[in-house]
């Protein structure tokens, strides 16, 4: 069995180029994209694995697909994504637990 490379994963998008910062600004001081628009942006890249994967699913399933292989290939990647969005969920509810349990 051959293991594909990784650089045939899905690339993640480079973030366009920022506005010059605005004073107040949250991003400023990082440079780059805030946290939440990474986070959502690597979201909405799951939900397209996930969507990708289904549909490739259903199109093995009526026989409208010929390649077994990419469709494994597809819903294993999916898969992988989900358990990863699944554990850095759990690690981020872990330490706003941890945090919550500080004594002032």
């Amino acid at each position: 069995m051959q293991i594909p490379a990784i650089s045939t994963a899905a690339p993640i998008a480079a973030s366009p180029t920022p506005a010059p910062p605005t004073p107040g600004d949250a991003t400023a001081a990082t440079g780059g994209t805030s946290f939440g628009d990474m986070l959502s942006q690597q979201l909405v890249n799951l939900n397209d694995l996930q969507l990708n994967a289904q549909d490739q699913s259903t199109a093995l399933a009526t026989g409208q697909a010929t390649d077994v292989s990419s469709v494994v290939t597809s819903v294993e990647q999916a898969a992988l994504a989900m358990q990863l969005a699944v554990q850095v969920r759990n690690k981020a509810v872990d330490a706003y637990q941890e945090i919550m349990r500080m004594q002032i």
